[in-house]
């Protein structure tokens, strides 16, 4: 039985076990295929949770459907959703707010760079959510597939590619290092990406105050795949401009988790160098931006791009 997010997983320290044939998702704009390449997995030394953490969020997890709505697709008071979300936002403090990057690996930005990392997560996840703080805060965007429960792709590709379910699960192509846990994978950001700056305790510790307290305040969105969800992935990219402590985006990050779809994460916080991009692509500074390459659609509206996912993504007519 898999669990919520994070498993305890024992391993000698500092093992680094080699993969012969294992598989990634290749997200380019027209490519859905399987590519083989070689990774390493990197075993932690310690768990990144104990266990009776563990074992809440396994408890969480079914109870907060029951209070969820049952149907994301329907129509939704977004002045409660608005309120819960900003006090998801609140409980975080400001952490997944501002890029802290003194400079960035992408100077040159557009929306057709390669792209290195690949986060397979999903949205409620305490732990997950950690990792998506430490990417606003080091201005880093990266390749996200969503694997909430129920999922018929994405949680396939990382038990298969790391040997377990278990979330987040990072790959970075430009090393060849693939890793769990998610205190682990914070380290591994700032060390390679941050410039010689440690990341914040925030970031590596999650209690019942912060980290999981907006997956209560939001009742497990983000946490379930939408039984009519397609079953194949889009065969173009799909792009949002977000950072993640923002209320509004995260209601649609939230939605593209339930509806297992694969997109590029454009981080955007403030002092992001990706600013000047998000202006020219929208003409705004604000966030959430959405665009779907396969369709020409885009988006600055919450309500509005909820309704054009659950429209265009669902196997129903709605």
């Amino acid at each position: 039985m898999s669990l919520c997010c994070n498993s305890v997983h024992h391993s000698p320290c500092n093992t680094i076990l080699p993969l012969c044939s294992s598989h990634r998702q290749s997200f380019q704009c027209s490519n859905k295929n399987w590519n083989s390449q070689r990774l390493r997995i990197v075993a932690r030394s310690k768990p990144d949770a104990q266990p009776s953490a563990t074992s809440l969020l396994s408890f969480l997890c079914p109870l907060l459907k029951l209070f969820s709505a049952r149907d994301p697709s329907q129509p939704r008071n977004f002045t409660l959703e608005l309120a819960t979300s900003s006090l998801a936002s609140v409980s975080r403090f400001a952490w997944g707010t501002k890029s802290t990057a003194e400079s960035s690996l992408n100077k040159e930005v557009t929306s057709d760079v390669p792209f290195s990392l690949q986060l397979f997560e999903f949205e409620a996840c305490p732990f997950c959510r950690r990792v998506r703080e430490a990417l606003t805060e080091l201005d880093l965007s990266v390749e996200v597939y969503p694997c909430p429960k129920g999922s018929v792709r994405h949680r396939e590709v990382v038990r298969k590619t790391g040997g377990k379910e278990q979330f987040p699960f990072l790959i970075d192509q430009k090393s060849g290092i693939s890793m769990y846990e998610s205190g682990d994978i914070v380290k591994y950001l700032f060390e390679r990406y941050g410039e010689g700056r440690s990341p914040s305790l925030g970031l590596l510790e999650s209690t019942i105050f912060t980290g999981w307290m907006p997956t209560i305040l939001r009742a497990g969105r983000g946490m379930m795949r939408w039984e009519h969800s397609r079953p194949d992935p889009p065969p173009g990219k799909l792009e949002l401009f977000s950072y993640e402590n923002n209320s509004n985006a995260r209601i649609v990050r939230e939605a593209l988790c339930e509806l297992e779809l694969p997109y590029i994460l454009q981080n955007v916080g403030e002092g992001s160098c990706r600013m000047k991009l998000l202006l020219d692509t929208s003409g705004s500074k604000e966030v959430p931006y959405f665009i779907d390459h396969n369709t020409g659609f885009q988006s600055g509206d919450c309500a509005t791009i909820l309704s054009y996912l659950f429209e265009r993504y669902s196997t129903i007519i709605l």
